[in-house]
């Protein structure tokens, strides 16, 4: 067989992939005249130098750091699933995990040990060079899982067309947020990303490269999406559009009375249906306190000339309730758009004065975060540590969460800079069928504490968020964790209740070797 690699290309490989066996322990003799010709193609795409490791060892979180032994730079789902295979046939398997953006917070991207699969990596090197196909009859876009939001959001209004949910920020990638929810403001409408999910390309834990679909190997579907990355890597979706709206109004509310400011998103979240005209396109809400400007790096929408009264607000009461609406127009609806956020606001308790509203385009409003983004990373600020904890509170316990958490610990602590976030959604929008873990009540709320840190505070963080978790599991507050980490299997069997028995089995059914995304720590927390 006549190979076609030049000299010193490969006995390059030949070094990388019998280095890479021989830190792995395995032993198999490499076969370079017949099958593990595509291990030796495999290597060239492999990093192991230390400073080539040092990327795949961190993440977004800044907490958690595992090296591991590769990082494979794949310009095709092929060389994925050669990768698999690789691990998959051998005696002595070693994990895989797929790294997107770099932005799990405590390692459940990487794979001490391991090889961490760059992702983005392909995001211009297949599918004439974009990932993202449009299909303006059918109203879909398949998009590989390398490409990030941001760049399915533009090459979709090219058409005039856009997915209808989404995540606050959108330099994350697709496959990375499906492999866990997907929720925003957006998600009491339209459910979580996972919810907007037509069918998808997966590579299982033993190399198969499968379509899946409600219909089609369904299974497997279900299984991936909200599935930390345990059963597969998803290498394409088909993600539904709809008309993209033109322009936003964006309207800020403020509240002093948590009763009201939680009434107030029940009442609105009500009115959900997909056609629903009445319904508002986006619903957050968030707590300001006194930690400097009402602003924060999320979004700078408070007039400067507001600060000084809003400030004042909030040192007297320690707390203020901040809710985040939004209605979406075109030049159809320009005309009555005004009006119909008039009656939204009809009968809403916020307190009289503090209403602030702000008409901007559609893709600025979706990409409201990267400003701060670049702010902060131009003073140093961005890459720190962030000690961050989500969690989804039944409605039923999200006032004494209020009184024992927001207005208790984080209060008495006072030491909270980033944002908290504090919005409800509807189960009925979620799938009960895939494998992430909601609440069991129609109405639950997200919680999110988005710290940031300094790289000798964030103990003091993570201390804060063991004492919120203490605090509900002393009080009987039935949370279940967005983003979820957990360091033994007690904890995690408890968290996905009902539902372990069908996660562990489908982890047997499409990983049995226990190869994909050891960094999530659930089989393999020993």
């Amino acid at each position: 067989m006549v190979m076609s690699f030049q000299f010193p290309a490969y006995f390059t490989a030949i070094f990388i992939i019998t280095r890479v066996m021989s830190i792995m322990k395995i032993s198999k003799p490499l076969d370079v005249h017949h099958k593990d010709i595509r291990a030796v193609d495999l290597a060239t795409k492999l990093s192991v130098d230390p400073s080539a490791i040092e990327s795949p060892s961190r993440d977004f979180g800044g907490i958690v750091k595992a090296e591991p032994e590769a990082f494979l730079h794949p310009s095709a789902p092929q060389d994925i699933a050669a990768l698999i295979k690789f691990s998959y046939s051998n005696s002595v398997p070693f994990g895989i995990a797929a790294k997107g953006h770099g932005h799990s917070v405590r390692g459940q991207a990487m794979a001490e040990n391991g090889v961490v699969v760059d992702m983005r990596s392909m995001a211009n090197k297949r599918r004439n060079g974009t990932g993202i196909r449009v299909s303006i009859d059918r109203l879909y876009a398949d998009v590989g899982g390398e490409q990030l939001w941001i760049d399915v959001l533009n090459a979709t209004l090219e058409y005039g067309l856009a997915p209808v949910s989404w995540t606050d920020y959108l330099y994350l990638t697709v496959g990375g947020t499906l492999s866990n929810a997907g929720i925003s403001g957006q998600t009491f409408r339209y459910g979580p990303q996972i919810s907007n999910v037509l069918e998808m390309d997966v590579i299982t834990g033993k190399a198969d490269f499968l379509t899946c679909s409600p219909r089609m190997n369904s299974e497997l579907f279900y299984a991936v999406l909200g599935g930390l990355g345990q059963f597969g890597i998803i290498t394409r979706a088909r993600i539904p559009l709809q008309p993209a709206p033109k322009r936003v109004k964006w309207v800020r509310l403020l509240y002093d009375d948590f009763s009201s400011f939680t009434k107030d998103q029940e009442l609105l979240i009500s009115k959900n249906g997909r056609k629903d005209k009445s319904a508002l396109d986006y619903l957050e809400g968030s707590l300001l306190m006194d930690q400097g400007s009402p602003d924060n790096w999320r979004s700078s929408f408070f007039p400067y000339k507001d600060h000084p009264k809003i400030i004042s607000l909030i040192t007297k009461h320690g707390i203020i309730y901040c809710l985040e609406i939004v209605k979406h127009y075109d030049d159809r609806t320009k005309h009555t758009v005004d009006k119909e956020m008039e009656q939204v606001l009809q009968g809403m308790n916020y307190m009289p004065g503090f209403i602030f509203g702000k008409d901007v385009g559609y893709e600025e409003f979706l990409n409201r975060v990267r400003s701060g983004e670049l702010k902060l990373k131009s003073q140093g600020l961005w890459d720190v540590p962030h000690p961050w904890l989500n969690l989804f509170i039944p409605k039923s316990q999200i006032s004494d969460f209020n009184n024992g958490v927001f207005r208790g610990i984080v209060l008495e602590r006072n030491i909270t800079t980033g944002p908290v976030l504090v919005y409800p959604m509807n189960r009925q929008k979620w799938d009960d069928r895939m494998s992430a873990v909601i609440p069991d009540e129609e109405i639950f709320y997200t919680v999110g504490f988005l710290h940031s840190s300094g790289f000798d505070t964030w103990k003091a963080f993570e201390d804060q968020n063991k004492d919120i978790m203490r605090f509900c599991n002393k009080t009987g507050i039935m949370l279940k964790q967005y983003l979820p980490h957990y360091s033994t299997k007690e904890e995690w069997v408890h968290h996905f209740g009902s539902k372990w028995k069908v996660f562990q089995h489908r982890k047997y059914q499409f990983d049995p070797r226990m190869l994909l995304s050891p960094g999530q720590r659930i089989f393999n927390n020993n």
